[in-house]
């Protein structure tokens, strides 16, 4: 639970913005989103060790899968899901 806390403080960040108001944070906001990946980073580090996984090695893997499910020559700039393809 706490994880989607934070996960959804770290999108309060963005909530308003418009995407090129979000590559131009200023100190505070910047300084608010590195305060939130931490916490986000602490609590998905502590969820993967619990069940002993790598965190590098489940997002490789998923990427991995992913470059399978939504090909790039295929699927670039739609949003279709893959299974719609």
């Amino acid at each position: 639970m706490a994880f989607s806390a934070k996960t959804a403080e770290l999108m309060e960040i963005f909530q308003w913005l418009s995407e090129e108001e979000s590559y131009q944070l200023d100190e505070n906001q910047l300084s608010q989103l590195r305060e939130e990946i931490g916490d986000v980073l602490i609590y998905l580090t502590g969820l993967a060790d619990k069940f002993d996984l790598d965190p590098l090695e489940c997002a490789e893997a998923k990427i991995k899968l992913n470059e399978t499910k939504y090909p790039p020559h295929i699927v670039k700039s739609s949003a279709k899901k893959y299974d719609e393809y």
